[in-house]
């Protein structure tokens, strides 16, 4: 009833046992709470939390307009909501390294998983679009360096995401994935890879685990899981995937509104009044309060 009934520093530990397995993970992106639950009744391993969705979802773009308390807020709402572990995208740190370490302990606070700290220039923009700048090494180490002291449970997943190889090609971003590892993080997110050879070679180039974007309409291929399995990745994220779709449905449900006055043609794609119920878990709160629930809702035949 109401939250997760596991704690955030056991979601840690256990998703820290998973990633230490060697399996491919999957976490498609969540943009709200009840989608994250959604994500954890349909058996994926974790929930992704990202910059872009969170920006979507107060109407702007991912261009670094967000800020710590927004990002910390929203993501511990969607985090506690699921037994599942939750990354979130930290963007750049908002700010300096002091800002960073600062942006570590509220995403900690806020019963997260792991982040990841970027390398690109502050404001940053979509990892996807043209015409990023990344900072300069020492910049970038500075600010996982700062992650890494700052936490204050080991578990927490402090990730490293560099954009570097768009502006200056695959072996700078190995380069890169090194240092930051050696700067403190515990994973790579090596952004906007154009091919299964270039998720091969960076996960080869370091110790800790590969992380693969599968965005779409974006910079990489929209590779399988058992591709990007074979190719060395440990993580896969699908971050804009679930409000593209949703998204798409709400605008052709308007479209039908407009058209014919009323959705009836479309109840059938509709999430049914019984299922939102059963996500919930409403039925659970009447244990709390018989006169909450007090009532049933039958499905219509086939669903």
């Amino acid at each position: 009833m109401l939250y997760a009934n596991t704690p955030a520093h056991e979601k840690r530990r256990l998703f820290r046992e998973r990633l230490a397995s060697g399996e491919l993970l999957r976490f498609p992106g969540a943009f709200n709470p009840l989608s994250a639950r959604l994500i954890e009744q349909k058996g994926f391993d974790g929930v992704y939390i990202s910059g872009a969705v969170l920006s979507a979802d107060l109407g702007l773009p991912d261009i670094g307009l967000t800020t710590l308390t927004e990002v910390a807020g929203r993501a511990g709402q969607i985090a506690r909501m699921t037994d599942l572990p939750a990354i979130v995208d930290a963007d750049t740190g908002f700010g300096e390294p002091m800002n960073v370490a600062r942006t570590v302990q509220e995403i900690e606070d806020a019963g997260l998983a792991g982040l990841h700290i970027e390398d690109q220039v502050n404001p940053k923009r979509c990892g996807h679009l043209d015409g990023k700048s990344v900072v300069d090494a020492d910049t970038a180490i500075k600010r996982i360096r700062a992650a890494a002291d700052a936490r204050r449970d080991g578990n927490l997943l402090i990730m490293a995401r560099t954009d570097i190889a768009a502006v200056e090609g695959l072996e700078a971003a190995k380069d890169r994935a090194k240092a930051l590892v050696d700067a403190g993080a515990d994973a790579v997110f090596p952004e906007a890879m154009r091919s299964l050879a270039e998720f091969e070679a960076m996960a080869d180039a370091v110790d800790v685990p590969i992380l693969a974007n599968m965005t779409e309409f974006g910079k990489s291929e929209l590779f399988s899981v058992d591709q990007l399995r074979d190719a060395g990745v440990r993580i896969v994220i699908w971050p804009v995937s679930l409000l593209r779709m949703a998204m798409g449905a709400a605008g052709s449900a308007l479209d039908t509104l407009n058209k014919e006055g009323h959705l009836t043609s479309r109840l059938g794609e509709m999430q049914h009044r019984a299922d939102l119920y059963d996500l919930i878990d409403y039925e659970s709160y009447n244990h709390f309060d018989s006169g909450v629930f007090n009532f049933t809702i039958e499905k219509p035949s086939g669903r």
